[in-house]
């Protein structure tokens, strides 16, 4: 009996690591079964997003709670590669997935200790624990590391799984993956790593914080000479390119380079709201998506924008500015200023500010004119005047300083003289429904009230409104919408989103838009001063080219408006707490920043000019009198009609004799006179 007990005893001592081993080889092909099932592991995770500009320079780039950013392994520096592999799993390429050498020696030393203080993690273990898993040393976390890594190993090479490995790896301060580490520590690419750079680098992911040659250089240095070690020892590199890489001095990052600004960020953070709506995803999304996202910004108009306005504003004026130039035929948003401090202040005041533009609203009233019988030549009254309205209420517009003809003007003079009477009798004439109608035609949301004052700008616009309603006038009418993005790629290389170049609608009668674009061109012409100077008489003299334009003002707005064929621009001025403006300077520095911006603008391109369609046809015009000029008139300017409503007449005001000249003037005191008393 004892014998057969004994027996027994022998082969269940057998049976027992048989019995383990068999339920080892059963979890492990239950492992692999539910691995193979539940098939390919998403193999990357948050990556920044880069911004382009026009001309495909890196402008910025957004991030979520980490700095990423995605490279080929074909594009990383060989020593880098060669670096990692030597200190953290030299026998990568051999492995599947685990190190059974390092983890049996990493186990006993564990079991010791009754810890898991050692680690013997190979790269694809490493990988999949920064992938799916916390950081925590337990035994649970352990098991789902290895079959996540099992999974992985499964599905993928050697390469991909070593390319999304130094595509994630925590290298300190903020910096996930090589390329962003790279970066912020060189300065530079990964694919042009010298083989000291990339020893260090490599140096860093197995203590971040203990490692990081910007927190302790003894530690990271003696690290790195480590892994020069080891590589020389692997035949990786030479004896010689051991000793000249340990020795050589490294470049590090200046402070300040890891630290700057942006290029453009108020442009930049509407890059992002825009993005975010074209793929209806939440801006996080687009800021760790590793999107590379195309858009619309010039550079170098952008530095000449924000010179200007540096040049222009004294540096302790409290005064703001939002300022935006767009191209007319395309409505790109080639550059853009939301406030004249990011730092200070990220509220954008060319996108979301709502602001009066005072009288840079009245194109888009004298549009509605020539578009229902007016004409350059159409002569109104100018003087002081009441309206008596459909309700029974009294309006009564005033002029600037109290200035006003005391007799008829042309609709030319109007406009260079942006009188405040000719343009509220005119909207009252159309009917201020004309009005609201056409500002909406050109792109101009929001309340937009049908009351006689909305021809002085009463109403609240965005300077990017205003941009993009010049901008349609610029174009010949045709329907633009501002936009940032122009195309986006996604993680994967493919292009997720292009954005259409067809022409728009054709929104506005192209004579018209071109009658009042040569019209708007008057406020720096000279010859169309009368009871006052033309509104652009002061920066003129700035200017080599044509333009058109339109200046606001208000007592707490200051605009200026303006394009030339290929570029439209437009300035806003003013206090963010709508403080009065009582300094002179104060209320020409929208005019001063446009004029000098557009002229950086121009500066190396050819001399363009406004094209006539062929429906319009060119007179020479005398301002005064709205009719045909003669050799004897003493100023006259082309003006432009659609043709059958040029003036048939000649100038009846300027004759050899002088007579009919002085009767004007005679009349013109008669008037003042029977005004006073009538």
């Amino acid at each position: 009996m004892r014998k057969f007990f004994r027996l027994k005893k022998s082969r269940l001592i057998l049976l027992f690591p048989i019995s383990i081993f068999i339920l080892g080889i059963v979890c492990l092909a239950g492992v692999y079964l539910v691995s193979f099932l539940l098939g390919p592991p998403k193999l990357t995770t948050d990556q920044n997003t880069i911004y382009y500009s026009i001309n495909e320079e890196v402008i910025g780039e957004e991030r979520g709670a980490e700095n990423r950013y995605w490279v080929d392994l074909e594009e990383m520096s060989p020593h880098l590669i060669d670096a990692t592999l030597a200190i953290e799993d030299q026998y990568f390429y051999k492995h599947n997935g685990f190190d059974l050498k390092r983890i049996a020696g990493a186990v006993l030393s564990d079991l010791k200790s009754f810890s898991l203080r050692e680690g013997a993690s190979t790269l694809t273990q490493q990988y999949a624990r920064n992938l799916y898993l916390t950081h925590d040393k337990t035994w649970s976390r352990k098991l789902k590391e290895a079959f996540h890594t099992v999974r992985i190993e499964m599905y993928y090479s050697k390469n991909e799984i070593l390319e999304g490995y130094l595509n994630t790896i925590y290298y300190g301060h903020g910096a996930h993956g090589i390329e962003a580490a790279s970066r912020y520590f060189f300065n530079k690419s990964s694919s042009a790593l010298s083989l000291a750079e990339a020893s260090m680098l490599a140096a860093i992911p197995k203590g971040p914080t203990y490692y990081s040659p910007l927190n302790d250089r003894d530690n990271a240095e003696e690290r790195q000479e480590r892994i020069l070690g080891l590589m020389q020892h692997d035949g990786d590199i030479t004896e010689q390119e051991y000793f000249l890489a340990s020795r050589e001095r490294l470049a590090f990052t200046e402070q300040e380079e890891r630290e700057k600004i942006a290029v453009a960020p108020y442009f930049q953070d509407t890059v992002l709201i825009e993005a975010a709506d074209i793929l209806n995803v939440e801006s996080e999304l687009v800021r760790s998506g590793g999107y590379e996202i195309h858009t619309t910004l010039d550079v170098d108009l952008q530095q000449e924008l924000e010179r200007s306005a540096k040049n222009v504003i004294q540096p302790g004026s409290e005064i703001n500015i939002g300022a935006m130039a767009m191209d007319p035929a395309t409505g790109g948003i080639r550059a853009l200023l939301g406030g004249r401090d990011y730092q200070k202040s990220e509220f954008n005041r060319a996108i979301s500010a709502k602001r009066m533009p005072g009288s840079a609203f009245k194109p888009f009233l004298y549009y509605a004119a020539l578009n229902n019988g007016y004409t350059p030549s159409t002569m109104l009254m100018s003087k002081p005047t009441s309206f008596e309205l459909e309700d029974g209420k009294v309006y009564q517009p005033s002029n600037y300083n109290g200035y006003y003809a005391n007799e008829e003007i042309s609709l030319a003079q109007a406009i260079a003289l942006s009188d405040n009477v000719y343009a509220v009798r005119t909207n009252l004439f159309l009917g201020a429904d004309t009005l609201v109608d056409t500002a909406r035609k050109v792109g101009i949301d929001g309340d937009l009230p049908a009351v006689p004052s909305l021809a002085l700008g009463t109403a609240a616009v965005s300077v990017e409104d205003m941009v993009t309603g010049y901008g349609t006038i610029a174009n010949g009418g045709n329907q633009i919408e501002g936009h940032t993005v122009t195309k986006i790629i996604d993680r994967h290389g493919q292009t997720i989103f292009e954005r259409d170049q067809e022409e728009g609608k054709q929104v506005l009668d192209p004579e018209s838009a071109f009658i009042l674009t040569h019209l708007m061109t008057g406020m720096f012409d000279r010859s169309l001063d009368g009871y006052m100077a033309v509104t652009g008489s002061s920066i003129a003299n700035q200017l080599s080219r044509t333009y058109a334009g339109k200046s606001g003002t208000t007592n707490t707005d200051s605009w200026m408006m303006g394009y030339s064929p290929s570029l439209v621009a437009g300035i806003w001025t003013g206090y963010d707490n709508n403080a009065l403006m009582k300094k002179t300077a104060e209320v020409s520095y929208a005019k001063d920043v446009w004029a000098g911006f557009m002229e950086a603008a121009h500066k190396d391109l050819p001399l363009q000019r406004f094209t006539a369609p062929s429906g319009v046809v060119g007179l020479p015009i005398d301002p005064d009198s709205g009719e045909r000029a003669t050799a004897y008139c003493d100023t006259s300017r082309v003006m432009y009609f659609e043709k059958g409503t040029e003036p048939t007449e000649y100038c009846s005001i300027h004759l050899p004799d002088g007579k009919t000249q002085e009767n004007k003037k005679q009349k013109g005191m008669l008037q003042k006179w029977f005004d006073k008393l009538f």
